[in-house]
């Protein structure tokens, strides 16, 4: 009998959990269907942390058995949207239903719509699980609601000024010029995303903390010490990488010695980031405190926040929240090493990859740093002079960002249903539904980007009031092309988000992309390297296939096997 009853211990389990699950899915599935808005019903919860740890394996696994394919392998894993694109929406209509077991999930490709719920913050806040693993260190402008996000958004706004952009032109440069001359010794290189992060990691590092470090490539690495970077990149490399158990089981968790040693080593990381956040804080406190000269960095920039009158709590004397504590400093410096290193370092590797498949748009930028540069070397350009007067550069920016956004942001109607104006009809959104702007689908629908809405084709961007004047005596030339911004409301180009919590650090990226296209294709040229059997141009469509096919979501946005993308750098 005790035998019995153990062995329907574990049916009664599985029971009792379905059930569980298929009443939850009936109540959302109800709610739902009262919008009169297309549905697609998924077994598993898209944003169930737990699930997020196999749905590309398990969605794989159901591809190969007969008649297994449909809707649950199209949408119910991270990154369907990269290789759906629009199709989805141009089926079903610009507002679709993700029904679960969980939540419910709205995807959005409507432009007015998503500007609208960008404007009124209010209403569609950002659902805390979706910024959970922002908190690691402690709150910050991502992770921050109402009057707390208010304070950190105008400190963290005002870090990033025009000298710290100056301090980002100077290491970008720098790094890829490095980097360039490390490419193109090599016969072929595998490593454009090994080294894009170290370059990123490296421009960050200078920008954050004022530490510039010598370029290294990808087998002239050294033991890591505390006088380079080693030690602090791998450690934030290896809390991106595993940021799934992060926030399932807890930073304190995982130092449990019992635990897997890839856990233990998870745990590890988080003690080398934050005793480098701490060195870096106590450095620039000191310096306050002599009343020395102080860097244009952000972390300078964040400790004089903390310090301006602020108490510990983060309250000026008269008892208003006005400053940063340190543990909020430290919550932000992670939020800035998150988003600016690894979502630039994984865009640069897919931007560089996306030109080595176009020389037709290698050619265009490298005839407009020309022409701007003239004859000043590089190194000893001015961010002030030069940055604004490449447009070309900068579109490559926006079009790979168009194509491959590496971060997606969602948003949520919280305990109260909303109303949306979905073309011209208005629908009351149901409560606690995860409302998610389909950036994949509104960046390529060709109704906002025409019959090329797929292409990688930065001239787009561009608009022209005349032919390219070549500088004579150094950067004097005036630049007579512009980049066509998008506009602040109803655009279908969201790349950093949109309304006032738009990515603060938006022109540092731009500024570190620009920079790093400036040094690699000024004097250089690239190439996917020809398989057995392939000329150049179907090297070329191989690659421009691998690109579509291998990127796909881990934390960020990201090229799954960039070691399988062999380049070969020439000079011009």
């Amino acid at each position: 009998m005790f035998y019995s009853a153990f062995l329907l211990a574990p049916v009664a389990l599985f029971l009792s959990l379905a059930l569980y699950l298929l009443y939850g899915l009936l109540v959302n599935y109800t709610a739902a269907r009262k919008t009169g808005l297309p549905l697609i019903v998924l077994p598993f919860d898209c944003g169930n942390p737990l699930w997020l740890i196999i749905d590309r394996k398990v969605a794989q696994l159901v591809r190969r058995i007969p008649f297994g394919p449909g809707t649950f392998t199209r949408f119910n894993w991270r990154g369907w949207e990269i290789w759906d694109r629009y199709r989805a929406h141009q089926q079903l209509g610009d507002a679709i239903f993700f029904v679960t077991p969980g939540k419910n999930y709205l995807q959005l490709c409507d432009a007015e719509a998503v500007s609208e719920i960008f404007q009124r913050r209010g209403d569609f806040p950002r659902p805390p699980e979706s910024t959970e693993m922002l908190n690691i260190f402690g709150p910050n402008v991502g992770t921050t609601d109402g009057p707390q996000w208010q304070r950190h958004r105008k400190i963290t706004a005002s870090s990033f000024n025009e000298q710290v952009n100056e301090r980002v032109w100077v290491e970008s440069i720098q790094q890829s010029t490095d980097l360039i001359q490390y490419w193109s010794r090599k016969p072929s290189i595998n490593s454009v995303a090994v080294d894009t992060r170290t370059v990123s990691l490296h421009v960050m590092s200078g920008a954050i903390f004022g530490n510039s470090y010598p370029f290294r490539g990808a087998d002239q690495e050294i033991p890591a010490s505390k006088d380079d970077s080693s030690s602090y990149g791998e450690a934030l490399k290896i809390i991106l990488d595993r940021c799934i158990p992060l926030v399932v089981l807890g930073r304190k968790n995982l130092g449990n010695p019992w635990l897997p040693r890839k856990l233990r080593e998870l745990y590890q990381a988080t003690l080398v980031f934050q005793q480098h956040m701490t060195e870096a804080y106590e450095s620039e406190k000191q310096v306050m405190m002599r009343n020395d000269k102080l860097e244009n960095n952000l972390m300078t920039s964040l400790v004089r926040a903390s310090l301006a009158n602020v108490d510990q709590k983060g309250s000026t004397p008269g008892g208003h929240h006005e400053g940063l504590t340190e543990e909020e400093v430290y919550g932000n410096v992670f939020v800035f090493n998150f988003a600016g290193h690894d979502a630039t370092a994984n865009s640069l590797a897919i931007g560089i990859c996306l030109l080595a498949t176009r020389p037709d748009i290698q050619d265009w930028i490298s005839e407009e740093i020309n022409a701007v540069l003239g004859g000043v070397d590089s190194t000893k350009s001015s961010y002030e002079t030069t940055f604004r007067r490449l447009p070309r550069c900068l579109a490559v920016v926006f079009e790979t960002v168009r194509l491959y956004t590496a971060v997606a942001i969602a948003k949520s109607t919280g305990s109260s249903a909303r109303s949306l104006k979905l073309g011209p009809d208005t629908v009351m959104v149901p409560k606690n539904t995860v409302v998610i702007p389909n950036y994949s689908a509104l960046h390529t629908h060709p109704r906002y980007w025409g019959n090329n809405s797929v292409d990688f084709e930065p001239s787009r961007w561009i608009t022209s009031s005349g032919p390219p004047v070549p500088a004579t005596k150094g950067p004097s030339a005036h630049p007579v092309e512009h980049l066509k911004e998008p506009p602040a409301r109803n655009s279908p180009f969201v790349g950093w988000s949109g309304g006032a919590r738009s990515c603060p650090g938006r022109k540092f990226a731009q500024v570190e992309f620009v920079g790093v296209l400036v040094g690699l294709f000024r004097d250089f040229k690239v190439k996917p390297v020809p398989l057995k059997g392939e000329d150049d141009g179907m090297a070329r469509a191989r690659l421009l296939e691998q690109i579509r096919m291998d990127t796909g979501m881990r934390l960020l946005l990201q090229m799954l096997h960039p070691e399988k993308a062999v380049l070969e750098w020439r000079r011009r």
